[in-house]
């Protein structure tokens, strides 16, 4: 790597083709005649002069911006992949998620599962697809921004020949009468131009700020990226469904045990056809059973103090809201929605010991679906053991007794009853209309004496603390684009050089517009308008 040395003796950095102090055209530049390329001003870029360490390759990688175009691609890619087949978080959560993926899609879903598609927007090389694009858009950023300030910084207002003669628009006009420069510079600030002079030569400068547009999207964009990373750091966002039993409490997700909802008392009502007949009447005549309102009477505990592992908490009130669909229950950052339910889910089964032959009593047992015990005494040396439980019962492919889930929907139990003159029990396989007995010839059998049911409401829990950062991100983007797209930079330059005037002048867009305006500043002018020197050259 060579250092770029001018005349005037500054030592400018590799890849400098307008010297820092005294703005000559140096280094492979001053030999060619082409216009300059004013896109950095003619700035060197770090990333397409310095290659030499790990960290300059590095630099020069992700500078690129076809690096950055072909990570947005893959990453947009990828999430259209993630949408063929639905997430984790929308499966039905009583079904293993690799089961589920192979028997509702196939070989396809089999595969799309062990990709690791069913939980995309978590996964790890994703989240690095998303950290390399915010990485991009800094290095992208700083490599071009950095030269691109400290040039325009610099400009001079009287710069060399060489620099006026290869700037696209440009043009000598021979006079030797004196030229109206004061009315050149009234109608320049009347455009909004900021005009300096030095020494008889003018720059006329707008819209300096438009340049930094690309930049302010850049910066909108990492913000927002940052944001949806947040996400995933625990306990700035939260959305998740949970099943709350009449009268349970549960943990609320994502506070770490701080805080407990409970359901005091599910509510569904249904339009009445003798009091809403008149409005739904229609309707009520399809269908009888429209549903009017369901809700959840809720309560919002906190805990108070620190509770050792295994310790019921302590808890405390501190929120209590009839959670309607559209009128959640709000605390601090969380909102609970009410999403769904389930009517008269089973609860507790109800059972008696009886002898088969004379149909006598010798007990009762009530089994809690959620929460089972392992033995039942009913008293007089009758007991009764449970030695397995499957809540939501099936056979396998091998006829071997299988639960499909936890949830109580199809439950079925292995008893052991044990009576004073079968000391060591007898075995009784009880499902819902189904019992079995490995023996062929118990004594004793455990009818069906009841079922007691309740109803589950479906909440939503969200919290999000990263909507800020989104919308900060999103609204700093559309300032950016509104900059770089409605405004455009503009500088005339005009020399007074021996019975000649030059003028030459650039734009950042927009040739037609500030060739017009130009134009319209040159009128009643002796001047002549400065030449596309693109044009003539193409």
């Amino acid at each position: 790597m060579k250092e770029v040395k001018c005349e005037c003796g500054h030592i400018n950095p590799v890849g400098t083709a307008l010297c820092e102090a005294c703005g000559r055209v140096v280094g492979e530049e001053a030999e060619s005649s082409k216009l300059l390329d004013m896109r950095y001003e003619a700035s060197p870029r770090r990333s397409q002069h310095y290659n030499k360490t790990f960290i300059d390759k590095i630099w020069s990688f992700f500078s690129s911006v076809k690096v950055g175009v072909w990570l947005i691609v893959i990453t947009l890619v990828a999430s259209a992949l993630g949408t063929i087949f639905p997430q984790e978080m929308y499966i039905p959560p009583n079904i293993p998620a690799a089961d589920y993926y192979k028997d509702e899609y196939g070989s396809l879903g089999k595969l799309y599962y062990q990709l690791g598609f069913h939980n995309l927007y978590s996964s790890w090389w994703y989240l690095i697809l998303i950290a390399s694009i915010g990485i991009s858009l800094v290095i992208c950023s700083l490599d071009r921004v950095i030269p691109l300030y400290k040039a325009l910084k610099n400009q001079r207002t009287a710069p060399r020949e060489g620099f006026l003669k290869r700037q696209r628009l440009f043009g000598i006009t021979e006079t030797n009468r004196d030229i109206d420069f004061e009315g050149i510079r009234t109608k320049l600030r009347s455009k909004r131009y900021s005009v300096k002079e030095e020494n008889g030569s003018i720059l006329a400068e707008k819209n300096r700020f438009s340049r930094w547009g690309p930049y302010v999207n850049h910066i909108g964009l990492i913000i927002f990226l940052f944001g949806g990373l947040l996400r995933f750091v625990p306990g700035m966002y939260v959305d998740e469904v949970v099943w709350v039993r009449e009268g349970e409490t549960i943990e609320v997700p994502g506070t770490s045990g701080q805080y407990y909802v409970k359901n005091e008392k599910f509510i569904r009502q249904l339009y009445d056809k003798q009091k809403d007949d008149q409005v739904f009447n229609d309707a009520l005549k399809k269908n009888p059973t429209v549903i009017k309102n369901f809700q959840t009477n809720a309560v919002l505990y906190e805990k108070k103090g620190n509770t050792l592992p295994g310790e019921q908490p302590e808890l405390k009130k501190v929120e209590s809201h009839s959670i309607q669909v559209n009128k959640p229950m709000k605390y601090e950052d969380f909102a609970f929605y009410q999403t769904d339910y389930k009517l008269d889910e089973m609860h507790e089964m109800k059972f008696k010991l009886i002898d088969k032959k004379t149909q006598e009593s010798f007990g009762k047992l009530t089994v809690d679906l959620y929460d089972p015990k392992k033995k039942y005494d009913l008293g007089k040396g009758y007991s009764v053991e449970l030695l397995n439980y499957f809540p939501d019962f099936e056979f396998d492919e091998n006829s071997e007794p299988i639960t499909k889930s936890r949830i109580p929907n199809n439950p079925a139990f292995v008893f052991n009853m044990i009576t004073p003159d079968k000391p060591k029990g007898e075995a009784s396989f009880v499902a819902i209309q189904q019992t079995i007995e490995p023996t062929g010839n118990n004594k004793y059998k455990l009818a069906f004496d009841g079922i007691e049911t309740q109803n589950v409401s479906g909440l939503t829990i969200r919290k999000d603390m990263t909507l800020w950062f989104l919308a900060i991100g999103g609204a700093i983007f559309m300032i950016g684009v509104i900059q770089g797209a409605y405004w455009n930079h503009r500088r005339i330059w005009l020399q007074k050089k021996n019975g000649q005037v030059w003028i030459a002048a650039h734009t950042n867009k927009n040739w037609f517009g500030f060739k017009r305006e130009i134009s319209s500043v040159l009128e009643g002018t002796s001047l002549t308008e400065p030449a596309d020197q693109l044009n003539e050259k193409s």
